[in-house]
C-alpha cells in the first residue's frame, strides 16, 4: 500500500509525507536519526511528518560572469558575427546615394557609359576594374548605358544584403542572385577581358587578338587553382576573403607594368604556360593526350603518374568526344598540372599530387602505393646506369624526413607540415628533378631572389624562350 494512502499525506503541495511512529521504531529510525532525511520533522502524537524540497537546489556558480548574469534579469549581448560585413549607418548609405544622384546629374539624359562609370563607382568606394561587372548588372539589354534610377536601386538593394568587399563582389559576378553565393568561371572572363582592353603594359596585346581568349582562360585558371580552395570550381564569399584576389584587382589600377603583378595577371606567366603546352599540343585543337603529356621536360614524369593524372582525379573532365575515345586534358587541367608540378610546395600542388598517388581513395599514402610509384622510378634509374636505393632504405628516410603521425601510412596533413613535400613528390614520379635534388644543396633556392618555386620557373623559362625566338 502505498505510503501516501496508509499515513494519510499532509500538505502535499510541498513535497510533504508522513510516516507512522510505529514503522519509525520498527525500522529502528528514532527522532534524531529521522533528521537526516533533509526536511522539516514535526512531531505529532502518533505521526512524523517530513517535509522534503519542492524542487532541487541550484548548483554552486562557478565565477564572477554566472553570477553577473545571473544578477542580470535581461542580459544583453551585442551582435558580434556579421558574415557578409558589418552594416553601415544609414546616414552613411545616404550620404554615398545623394553624391552618386549629383554625379549623374552631370551626364546627359542622367546615364554614363562603360568608360564613365569608374567615377561613379570611385564614389561608392568600388575598384576600378569592377566596372564590366557592375556595367552587366545595371544596363538594360545590351545598351552600353546605366541610367540613374537603375544604379540607385542596385547600390541600395546591395547595401541591404552585403557590407564587405567580398561579399559585394560576389553579388555583383552572380548578378544578384541570392541563392548563388559563389562565382563561376564565366563570371570573371568580362573582368579579365577588360584588363585586356585596357590595362596599359598590355596594350601590345590589343591587336594580337587571337591571344586574348588564351590569356583569360590562362588568368581565370590561375585564380580558381590559389582561391578555390575546396575544388568545386566555385568560389564562395569564405574563400574569397582567405584570398588575395580582391587586392590583386585594386593593385592593377596602380600598377602600369602587369609582370610586376605576379599573382594572376603576369604576361610573361601566360607565355611561358602557353608556350608549354603549345610544344606538346601536335595538331594544336587545345586537347592534349597520355602520350602528348608524357614529353613534358623530356619524359621526366614516370608513365603511372602520368597515367594517375589522366584518371579523373585531378581533372574536371576527360574531353571525351565519344564513350570510346582516349581521355583528353584542356588548356584549363594543363594550367593546374603546370602550376602543381612547378611549385610543389603550394597547398593546391600537395593536394593535387596526393591525389594522384592515392590510388585507392582512402586519404593516405600506403606502403603499397608509394612502392608502386618507385618501382618505376628503380627500373627507369637502372636503364640508364644509375646505382639505386632499395625501397626499403628510401622509405626510411622519406618517413623521416616527412615525419607522419603514423608510422604505416602518410596522410595530407603529414605531407603540408612538412617543408620538403616537393623532395617527397619528386622522389616517387619525377626523375630529373629527384637527380637534381640529389646533386644540389636543397636550401639554395630559399637564398635567391623569388618568393616561390613558381616564379623562379616562370623568369628562367621566359627568359630561354624569348633567347630562343631572338636566334
Amino acid at each position: 500500500m502505498p505510503i501516501k494512502e496508509e499515513c494519510g499525506c499532509l500538505n502535499s503541495g510541498v513535497g510533504a509525507f508522513v510516516l507512522p511512529t510505529t514503522m519509525l521504531s520498527l525500522t529502528g529510525f528514532n527522532m534524531r536519526t529521522a533528521s537526516i532525511l533533509n526536511g522539516v520533522i514535526v512531531g505529532l502524537e502518533s505521526k512524523v511528518v517530513v517535509k522534503l524540497h519542492s524542487t532541487p537546489p541550484p548548483p554552486p556558480e562557478h565565477n564572477s560572469v554566472q553570477r553577473e548574469i545571473r544578477n542580470t534579469k535581461s542580459a544583453y549581448i551585442p551582435r558580434f558575427y556579421f558574415p557578409h560585413g558589418k552594416p553601415q549607418p544609414q546616414i552613411a548609405v545616404e550620404r554615398t546615394s545623394r553624391g552618386i544622384l549629383a554625379a549623374f546629374d552631370s551626364f546627359p539624359n542622367n546615364q554614363v557609359t562603360k568608360d564613365e562609370l569608374p567615377r561613379i563607382l570611385k564614389i561608392c568606394g568600388l575598384p576600378f576594374y569592377w566596372r564590366m561587372p557592375v556595367m552587366i548588372f545595371c544596363q538594360q539589354g545590351n545598351s552600353g548605358l546605366v541610367e540613374r534610377q537603375r544604379f540607385v536601386e542596385f547600390w541600395k538593394q546591395m547595401n541591404v544584403y552585403c557590407h564587405d568587399a567580398s561579399s559585394r563582389f560576389v553579388y555583383i559576378l552572380s548578378r544578384g542572385q541570392r541563392f548563388r553565393q559563389y562565382i563561376l568561371p564565366e563570371d570573371l572572363a568580362p573582368l579579365v577581358q577588360d584588363v585586356v582592353d585596357t590595362h596599359p603594359g598590355l596594350a601590345f596585346l590589343k591587336e594580337a587578338t587571337e591571344f586574348h581568349s588564351r590569356y583569360v582562360h590562362t588568368v581565370i585558371a590561375r585564380i580558381f587553382y590559389s582561391v578555390n580552395r575546396c575544388w568545386s570550381g566555385r568560389i564562395n564569399i569564405s574563400e574569397l576573403k582567405k584570398s588575395d584576389l580582391l587586392e590583386v584587382l585594386t593593385l592593377l589600377e596602380e600598377e602600369d607594368d602587369i609582370n610586376q603583378i605576379m599573382a594572376y595577371f603576369s604576361y610573361e606567366h601566360f607565355y611561358v604556360i602557353y608556350c608549354k603546352f603549345w610544344e606538346l599540343d601536335k595538331d594544336h585543337d587545345l586537347l592534349i593526350n597520355q602520350d602528348d603529356l608524357a614529353r613534358h621536360s623530356d619524359h621526366a614524369l614516370s608513365t603511372r603518374i602520368v597515367e594517375r593524372i589522366f584518371s579523373g582525379c585531378v581533372t574536371r573532365g576527360d574531353n571525351k568526344k565519344q564513350p570510346d575515345d582516349e581521355p583528353k586534358m584542356s588548356y584549363t587541367d594543363f594550367v593546374w598540372f603546370l602550376l602543381s608540378e612547378e611549385d610543389k610546395r603550394t597547398p593546391t600542388a600537395i593536394e593535387y599530387w596526393f591525389r594522384c598517388m592515392d590510388i585507392d581513395g582512402d586519404g593516405v599514402l600506403s606502403m603499397y602505393e608509394l612502392e608502386y610509384f618507385y618501382e618505376e622510378q628503380q627500373q627507369r634509374m637502372e636503364s640508364i646506369g644509375i646505382e639505386t636505393l632499395p625501397f626499403e632504405d628510401c622509405l626510411c628516410q622519406m618517413l623521416d624526413m616527412i615525419k607522419p603521425a603514423r608510422r604505416d601510412c602518410i596522410t595530407l596533413g603529414d605531407l603540408k607540415r612538412c617543408k620538403m613535400t616537393h623532395v617527397f613528390f619528386d622522389t616517387f614520379f619525377n626523375l630529373e628533378k629527384y637527380l637534381d635534388h640529389e646533386q644540389r644543396d636543397p636550401f639554395a633556392s630559399q637564398r635567391d631572389e623569388y618568393s616561390s618555386d613558381w616564379d623562379r620557373f616562370a623568369a628562367q623559362e621566359y627568359e630561354l624562350l624569348i633567347s630562343e625566338e631572338n636566334e
